[in-house]
């Protein structure tokens, strides 16, 4: 079981309490979840990436990294290995390019059904799989319904595309790996291009935040409004984090449910629905 950590916004913030300095952040997390880390992040556009093999909480380039980053869009994953070697290229999150998932989970018997996985996927995206893991051949999945749709680099991508594609890899992975309710895949995907940001819980835990029940930066913030300390009912959000377990500070949760999908757009509008049900955008008439 691994941890996630995505983090959206309308202005450059640090994650640095969220990855270092919170009683749970991900760094405390990493003492159980120790097998590899990465964080990835946005400027101008462009994805920044870097992983490691070993405990985030041991790892100083980890503190290095998490105290410097500030960007609009940020994803994090920290790695409790089930599939494939402890090492560099097996670490999350995964990109291709303006496209960041992360995945916790595990796809079942992965062993038997890699070929057949492997042959699913698009031949310009299958021959980038570089490790050995589930997670990276789901990613890949994912980039092959998300190019039926739209392409991969396309300036605007919508929430609706962007789960669709997940539903729909997920589907693919299920009907070929999956023996029955008892014996399923675990498939809770964070997916981002820097603008989109979408979760998908799909068998591990994923909660979601868009507002603080306090904010501490109030009086100095130039994006500070209403609904950051409130919740959302125009639809339109400063930010969204979304991670695997509450992390402790002023933000308010909400468990994602089984089968739930959480996104917002590059205008922050914020979207919801159900896997096999599509999304709609919250506050929106019509």
């Amino acid at each position: 079981m691994c941890r996630l950590f995505g983090f959206r916004s309308v202005t450059s913030s640090q994650v640095h309490r969220s990855l270092v300095s919170a009683e749970n952040a991900l760094a405390v997390q990493s003492r159980v979840h120790k097998d590899g880390w990465g964080v990835a992040w946005y400027h101008l556009g462009v994805p920044h990436l870097i992983k490691g093999a070993d405990s985030a909480f041991q790892d100083r380039m980890f503190a290095r990294v998490s105290g410097v980053v500030a960007s609009r869009t940020v994803l994090a994953h920290i790695r409790q290995a089930t599939v494939g070697d402890i090492n560099v290229l097996n670490s999350h999150p995964f990109q291709f390019g303006r496209w960041v998932m992360a995945h916790n989970g595990t796809v079942f018997e992965f062993a038997r059904h890699r070929e057949a996985l492997l042959n699913l996927i698009d031949p310009a995206l299958r021959r980038s799989v570089l490790g050995d893991t589930d997670s990276e051949v789901l990613f890949m999945l994912v980039l092959t319904e998300l190019a039926r749709r739209v392409d991969l680099d396309a300036p605007v991508v919508s929430v609706p595309q962007v789960a669709g594609a997940i539903e729909a890899a997920l589907n693919r992975v299920r009907a070929l790996c999956d023996e029955s309710a008892d014996r399923a895949s675990r498939l809770t995907v964070l997916l981002t291009n820097g603008d989109t940001l979408v979760g998908a819980c799909s068998g591990r835990e994923l909660h979601w935040s868009t507002w603080k029940h306090a904010c501490q930066d109030k009086n100095v913030c130039a994006f500070h409004a209403p609904n950051c300390e409130a919740p959302t009912v125009d639809g339109k959000v400063n930010h969204l984090i979304l991670s695997s377990e509450p992390l402790q500070g002023e933000n308010d949760w909400t468990e994602l449910p089984f089968g739930g999908v959480v996104g917002v757009d590059a205008d922050m509008q914020l979207w919801r629905g159900r896997l096999g049900e599509g999304v709609t955008a919250v506050g929106r008439a019509g």
